[in-house]
């Protein structure tokens, strides 16, 4: 029988409602339901008093959950879906993910549209398309004190209170740079239209192989976002006496110490959406942002 997982944001009623009627679909069309909570792949941010996340990435991954899985319908926002993208991409089951929250970015389907999804999920009439992942690992010395994987971005920055920080980059075999901003943002393609847009970072289409440094309130005119190849790992020193936050795709992170090192590299595992139709970008870009829409003048009656 074939087996479909259902990942849910039980905090929200609308999308606990939604999945016991999805759940009811699809076994009666003869799937096996799995059906697991969100959270599980919202790590929360370590307490620096207690033990830190020294299990590896794929920790997130539900235990009824593997390889074997045909799908997995994702209920929630876009931060259940960047959740989902953990517990789902190191066993590389596709994920369709139905918005039941606001902006919905990520979704590729909303209410309105969940009978005709489900049937098109049913009858296999669906394609995947990878995105790019990140494993963002702490490092002191050799040993590895917290990891976890990442969709949108990594983001390291000074404490409220605090001064401004330097930070030392090394990105693969090239020069280390040193900046000194408030903090710096590493993103994906996918999440160069989160917080490294409202950075100032440059929207990144989704089939390009790079990641994005976007400085972060820099204290210098030299300092800009930079685009390289995806395939170059990236290390950063904290080259500052405080204590800095980091913080993973808004729901994970944990305190880095200036002996500590931040470790960011491709994951070889991509999360992988479930597509409907062609998924047209700049669409997205149009409906959601608002890009490319024209900004012309129209008189009212009076002339003005």
């Amino acid at each position: 029988m074939p087996r479909v997982g259902l990942i849910v944001n039980d905090g929200k009623d609308l999308a606990v409602t939604t999945a016991d009627q999805i759940e009811a679909r699809l076994r009666e069309a003869g799937r096996e339901v799995v059906r697991v909570s969100s959270s599980g792949g919202m790590v929360g941010f370590a307490n620096p008093d207690q033990h830190l996340r020294t299990r590896g990435y794929a920790a997130c991954v539900p235990p009824s959950f593997d390889q074997h899985m045909d799908v997995a319908v994702v209920l929630g926002g876009d931060g259940t879906v960047l959740s989902a993208a953990r517990q789902t991409a190191p066993i590389g089951v596709p994920i369709l993910t139905i918005n039941t929250g606001h902006l919905g970015f990520l979704a590729e389907a909303y209410l309105q549209q969940l009978d005709q999804a489900l049937d098109q999920l049913i009858a296999g009439d669906w394609s995947v398309e990878e995105r790019t992942m990140l494993i963002v690992s702490v490092m002191r010395g050799e040993q590895r004190r917290w990891e976890v994987l990442c969709l949108n971005e990594m983001a390291l920055h000074r404490e409220p209170l605090t001064s401004m920080c330097h930070f030392e980059i090394a990105i693969g075999r090239h020069a280390p740079v040193d900046i000194a901003a408030d903090g710096v943002i590493l993103s994906t393609p996918t999440g160069s239209t989160a917080y490294s847009l409202s950075a100032g970072g440059p929207v990144i289409t989704p089939d390009c192989p790079v990641l994005q440094l976007t400085p972060i309130a820099a204290h210098s005119l030299a300092s800009r976002a930079l685009v390289f190849s995806d395939r170059e790992p990236v290390t950063v020193f904290p080259a500052t006496p405080e204590r800095l936050m980091m913080v993973v795709d808004g729901s994970a992170g944990c305190y880095i110490w200036p002996e500590d090192r931040v470790l960011i590299r491709r994951s070889e595992h991509p999360v992988r959406f479930v597509r409907l139709a062609d998924h047209e970008f700049f669409q997205v870009l149009r409906n959601k942002l608002g890009w490319g829409l024209p900004h012309v003048a129209k008189p009212d009656g009076n002339g003005r």
